[in-house]
């Protein structure tokens, strides 16, 4: 059965990096409404760390979910967005696996970034969503984990590792790649390092 989207796009006016995944897990998995909301996911704990020092600045402990509101307000100071690859998807199994994704609907992402007019750089966190974004861009290099390629027009595309403790990857190694590219995108001096 096709799913359609279930967020809207989060669009800052001022924000220079889009983060684009391949599309939600299933809602059972959800601990907020709003993008990377499973709580095993380390996406928000990444930003919390590169950006306050503190792996669970986002992170309510008692409660078992992010901190949605201070998310959102943090993301608008910071001019970061979010959105998916595909519109609507069969899920093929009953998973947040992108292996059992099949994409019914694309991303129009070029009308996403026209909504941004400062946006600078798309980051993807899976294989999938950089495939799709090579893709719609007619690109035929797809990026090794952990590099960046130019899409055209000063827009620059950086493959993160996946923020899914599936992935094979130390915590500390996937906050320096993600530290690395908010530094070049958004001069972020005030990035922790470690």
């Amino acid at each position: 059965m096709t799913e359609r989207h279930p967020l809207q796009p989060f669009l800052p006016a001022n924000a220079k990096v889009l983060f684009l995944g391949s599309f939600p897990p299933p809602k059972k998995r959800w601990c907020m409404e709003f993008y990377y909301p499973n709580f095993l996911n380390d996406h928000w704990r990444l930003e919390g760390e590169i950006w306050f020092h503190d792996k669970n600045h986002f992170v309510d402990l008692e409660r078992k979910c992010f901190k949605k509101d201070e998310i959102i307000a943090f993301l608008n100071e910071k001019g970061i967005a979010f959105f998916d690859t595909a519109m609507a998807v069969n899920r093929l199994k009953d998973n947040a696996s992108d292996a059992f994704l099949e994409i019914v609907e694309r991303t129009d992402i070029r009308a996403l970034l026209a909504k941004m007019p400062q946006c600078k750089a798309i980051a993807t966190t899976g294989e999938k969503a950089t495939v799709e974004v090579c893709e719609y861009f007619n690109i035929s290099e797809i990026p090794a984990p952990n590099s960046k390629i130019t899409l055209g027009n000063d827009l620059v595309l950086y493959r993160l590792p996946s923020s899914s403790r599936a992935y094979p990857l130390a915590f500390e190694k996937k906050a320096e790649a993600y530290r690395k590219m908010f530094e070049e995108v958004l001069s972020c001096q005030q990035c922790h390092k470690q």
